[in-house]
């Protein structure tokens, strides 16, 4: 008994000798502002932690960027209606799942929606409706039907000329994904991917509390509304706050449907709570585009799943399952 006792005295002894902090470091990657935290013993063990969170976002995006010619993404993208483009098995996987979301969304998701870029502008620029007849050549080019994929030769294929795939509505979640996986591999026992707003936490904080996630006001982007512990989900938000358009007295959010080529109209923001960043960050964007009846009555069918939806009146809706939670529920009163 007195040895066991020495044993605990020790180990207490030891993890006081290394007391744990939070190192935070924002910078921009695959064009957005990230923040990713680490809790760490130390300022060099943070930085080297965070280094190589940084290398493997730099990683994915060298994959997935249809900015870059060099990218797989870019080479299935010239090569739509020509041939196949064979892909890494990550590539592939990627657009595999997204391409099962778009199935349970009817295509509310849709990562062949970059056949309509340029065409809708939210930087002030756009003064009238775009020409029905340009939009509606837009989304001829869109339909995750007419994407081909060949698990044996790992191959993907856009039937259409002039079809391309993107992942703005999902990248940055995976990528948050996948800087959170290989930290938790190198021993690093909590901390935060903040990918442009899409959310993936880990652990605790030094001090045993959870991370806590606000949820933005929408109509007053300044303000936080609710507040919610996460310790080892993810968190996004779609939101038109930063970017929308006002066109003919009527506001158009920057979240195209991807079925009909024209703006998102009616929420202002949605957040959802998920088991992955990507995830969410595919079915925010689902929830957008579907509306507050239809989409709230998707995630009710899916386990794990809660949201948030605020219309643009500043309705705040629940999901079913989000109002079960009644810790969510206290912090988001107070």
């Amino acid at each position: 008994m007195v040895r066991f006792i020495s044993v605990l005295f020790l180990v207490a002894l030891s993890l006081s000798a290394f007391p744990q902090e939070t190192f935070v470091r924002t910078l921009k990657l695959m064009g957005s502002r990230y923040e990713i935290s680490v809790v760490a013993t130390n300022q060099e063990e943070g930085d080297r932690f965070i280094d190589q969170a940084v290398a493997e976002i730099s990683r994915i995006e060298k994959s997935i960027s249809s900015w870059d010619p060099d990218s797989q993404t870019s080479k299935i993208n010239r090569n739509a209606g020509i041939a196949p483009v064979k892909v890494d098995p990550e590539l592939f996987q990627l657009i595999e799942r997204a391409v099962q979301i778009s199935k349970i969304t009817d295509g509310a998701f849709d990562i062949s929606y970059a056949a309509m870029d340029r065409i809708w502008t939210f930087d002030g620029s756009l003064q009238t409706m775009p020409e029905e007849e340009t939009i509606r050549q837009s989304v001829a080019k869109v339909g995750y039907e007419n994407m081909v994929l060949d698990k044996a030769e790992q191959t993907v294929f856009l039937k259409l000329p002039g079809m391309k795939i993107g992942f703005g509505a999902i990248g940055k979640g995976y990528s948050a994904d996948r800087a959170k996986a290989l930290l938790k591999d190198k021993g690093v026992v909590a901390g935060m991917i903040n990918a442009s707003g899409d959310l993936n936490c880990w652990g605790e904080k030094p001090d045993g509390t959870p991370w806590m996630v606000g949820i933005t006001n929408p109509l007053n982007k300044n303000k936080v509304f609710a507040w919610f512990p996460i310790q080892n989900d993810a968190v996004v938000t779609s939101g038109d706050y930063e970017k929308f358009v006002v066109l003919n007295g009527k506001r158009y959010a920057h979240i195209i449907d991807p079925r009909t080529g024209y703006p998102s109209s009616g929420l202002a923001s949605v957040s959802m709570f998920a088991p992955s960043a990507e995830l969410a960050d595919a079915l925010a964007t689902s929830v957008f585009v579907m509306g507050i009846e239809a989409g709230i009555n998707l995630i009710d069918q899916l386990a794990g799943i809660e949201c948030i939806v605020v219309d643009d009146k500043g309705k705040v809706y629940y999901s079913k399952n989000i109002k079960r939670n009644e810790q969510k529920m206290e912090i988001a009163g107070r």
